[in-house]
């Protein structure tokens, strides 16, 4: 099976390459960093280290790299004979991918050899929003004809990878856990043969199950670890404070995902601990900094903290814990982070309810803007 990959980076390399591997799978790295393309055509192998004393390094072999624009040809040339197209760019890159994407679909349209492509991206929908954009590229009969052929699952991805600096440039550390949850109703015929992914009907229940504890759960000991001044996650899950706020919010969030997508109370609560311990891990050595960074994304309607806060509100549950990380996400002044650095400049000159709503599309009047800007105000006391 041959795939391309686009993002070389620590998470497309630590993560969706060593799956792809595993399953015997020619890999196309492609980027536009020089270096690391340089490397992927040079060396015939990479380590991939875990955050785990008794795990012994993995080794990555069959792969190779090209730079998505000064290659274009050969990158071309490696989607017409890909089964299989992954991405681990960030969202807002997947645009940027659609061009040379849509001219492969052109080329494979004679042929109609099937294609799944996946992105592997941490937002909702990423598939289709590559999809869309791909559309953008191509006739209305192009797209059509497309669709007979090409599968666009949606996904959702969960592995710590930490900044860091091996002695290889291309070795990484990961944590030992990992989960790679696709749908499989958007594959035409049968799946992709790659053990590690976990193939589901209902997407979204594993996406929210992930996004409102996982992420959730990170932003909560990053934001309140911040107010307490720790340095990364490990150290403020040491503070019983700080760890206290995260279980709290988890217990929130634990309690919208079992009433709304019916999972086991009991084994939701042991998905919980793991998370905890994810958090816990001193080999990975995950900064404030790194965890805490775009708070505006971060209090979007739709994102970690916001969204399962109104949609207990709608359940009748006041979040009283979710509101408390909203108010520390609104105090995090770290103004080395671009966001974190425009969002007080919004909060010097107006209020925190009105910065709040703004930021998160809400009302400024709504229950929940209210009681996170009083908790942000007495934060500031």
């Amino acid at each position: 099976m041959r795939a391309v990959h686009f993002g070389a980076g620590n998470i497309g390399r630590g993560f969706i390459a060593q799956l792809l591997h595993r399953a015997g799978c020619q890999v196309t790295f492609a980027d536009v960093n020089n270096e690391l393309i340089k490397l992927l055509k040079q060396e015939e192998s990479y380590q991939i280290f875990f955050a785990a004393p008794d795990q012994p390094p993995e080794t990555v072999t069959n792969f190779t790299g090209l730079h998505s624009q000064h290659e274009k040809e050969e990158l071309l040339a490696a989607l017409r004979e890909a089964d299989l197209v992954t991405t681990a760019v960030g969202a807002p890159v997947l645009k940027h991918l659609a061009p040379v994407l849509a001219e492969a679909v052109k080329e494979r349209l004679d042929s109609a050899w099937p294609l799944t492509v996946i992105a592997c991206e941490n937002a909702v929908g990423g598939t289709d929003m590559l999809r869309m954009h791909v559309k953008e590229h191509l006739s209305d009969e192009q797209a059509s004809q497309a669709e007979a052929f090409i599968s666009w699952p949606n996904a959702a991805v969960d592995r710590i990878v930490p900044i860091q600096e091996q002695a290889h440039p291309l070795d990484v550390l990961v944590e030992p856990f990992y989960e790679w949850t696709v749908e499989k109703k958007a594959i035409h015929g049968p799946v992709p043969p790659i053990d590690g992914i976990h193939y589901v009907d209902d997407l979204d229940a594993y996406i929210e199950r992930k996004l409102f504890t996982v992420n959730t759960g990170h932003a909560a000991a990053a934001y309140h670890g911040w107010q307490r001044q720790h340095a990364t996650v490990q150290e403020a899950m040491k503070d019983n404070e700080v760890r206290s706020e995260v279980e709290s919010v988890l217990q929130e969030t634990g309690k919208l995902l079992t009433a709304k997508y019916g999972f086991d109370p009991d084994t939701h609560a042991a998905y919980i601990r793991t998370t905890l311990s994810r958090f816990e891990n001193d080999a990975l050595s995950d900064s404030i900094d790194r965890v805490a960074r775009q708070p505006l994304k971060k209090l979007g309607a739709r994102e970690r903290l916001i969204s399962p806060a109104l949609q207990l509100e709608e359940r009748g549950i006041n979040p009283e814990a979710l509101l408390r990380t909203i108010a520390a996400a609104l105090a995090y002044d770290n103004l080395q982070d671009e966001e974190a650095a425009q969002l007080h400049q919004q909060l010097a000159v107006s209020s925190a309810s009105s910065v709040l709503a703004a930021v998160s599309g809400l009302d400024p009047d709504s229950p929940l803007v209210q009681q996170a800007a009083a908790l942000y105000e007495a934060i500031q006391a």
